[in-house]
């Protein structure tokens, strides 16, 4: 690593958050982020109310970054900026701030891929987190993801699993809205799972060949179930809501697990390094650390701040690409659907 210090400011907008951090090398000095509530209203994120609420908090959100990390701008060596995938309106905010802050400034400008950052994230220097060696499985899980990819080096990934159709996340927050749980419906299941029965009610686990994931026919076959058991009994879900929970929960992890005992079994490795919003739940954790004495894994899960979209994960990303030189010129445009 160098023996210079170096200063990269990162922005993130792909989503509903607006987030700013400031590195200092490979250590985070500030992570700022700036939620938007508006969306629990409709239970779902609102594209256009996204990109107008990132105009809003992007200025005061840098500040903050900037000067929580005790810096000014002039000090900076780069700006790193979420590129895509994402939301294009949501992405074009911070690919502009980015490009004429750094064209204002006279530094280099650093493209990120979202979906990279989430499994780089694992190399921001976090007193107590170890950082997995290559090669290494990384599997990404939130609202809008799930990939399993085989990481080779920094920036040589190949995706070797993914939804064919809904994110586990979606499936989480999906399940949810068919219970009346608010939005995101995620940290609730996780909340009540640990009160209930993971197999009072066992839902089929999909068929999907290879180590693709599918979420659509369990969310079906849950709405279908609840339906079919309110008929019966008006009372249901009130009665049952942990175990039902509980039972949700037990099958998604079970999903995830199989597939990934597939790709150990197909690649012959065994670090697994865990990224994204829903790597937060419980559940899932503690099946990783089973998965540690059962199958001989060795898992990784970074901060919890690290794991949900952050910017602290594009400027690692920043940074690393930052020493090679890597940088992107002012014409870039941002990109809704961006492979790693």
């Amino acid at each position: 690593m160098s023996s210079q210090n170096i200063y990269i400011l990162a922005i993130e907008s792909s989503c509903d958050d607006t987030a700013a951090s400031i590195l200092l090398n490979g250590k985070v000095l500030s992570n700022i982020v700036a939620s938007q509530k508006i969306h629990e209203e409709y239970g779902g994120v609102v594209p256009e109310l996204a990109s107008r609420a990132h105009q809003q908090n992007i200025v005061p959100v840098v500040h903050q970054a900037i000067e929580k990390a005790g810096i000014t701008k002039e000090m900076l060596h780069a700006i790193a900026f979420t590129r895509g995938p994402g939301l294009m309106g949501s992405l074009l905010v911070g690919t502009s701030f980015a490009k004429s802050l750094a064209f204002g400034l006279d530094i280099p400008l650093i493209e990120v891929n979202h979906m990279q950052a989430h499994i780089l994230a694992h190399f921001i220097d976090e007193a107590g987190f170890s950082k997995p060696p290559f090669p290494f499985l990384g599997m990404t899980i939130s609202g809008g993801h799930t990939q399993i990819v085989k990481v080779s080096n920094y920036f040589e990934m190949e995706v070797i699993g993914e939804t064919i159709d809904d994110a586990v996340g979606e499936a989480f927050d999906k399940s949810g809205k068919i219970l009346g749980l608010g939005y995101p419906a995620g940290p609730e299941i996780d909340r009540r799972a640990k009160l209930g029965n993971p197999k009072a009610f066992p839902f089929t686990k999909p068929k999907v060949a290879g180590l693709n994931f599918s979420f659509s026919g369990l969310k079906t076959a849950i709405l279908y179930f609840i339906q079919k058991q309110v008929k019966i009994n008006p009372n249901f879900i009130e009665e049952n809501l942990n175990d039902i929970c509980a039972s949700i929960q037990y099958t998604i992890i079970g999903i995830l697990i199989d597939k990934l005992k597939l790709a150990t079994k197909e690649t012959g490795i065994n670090h697994i390094a865990i990224g994204g919003g829903v790597s937060a739940n419980s559940g899932i954790r503690e099946a990783l650390k089973n998965g540690e004495q059962k199958f001989g894994w060795t898992t990784y899960v970074p901060k919890f701040e690290f794991t949900t979209d952050n910017a602290a994960m594009i400027g690692i990303v920043g940074y690393l690409k930052y020493l090679d030189g890597d940088f992107t010129a002012q014409d870039v445009t941002a990109s809704s659907r961006l492979k790693i």
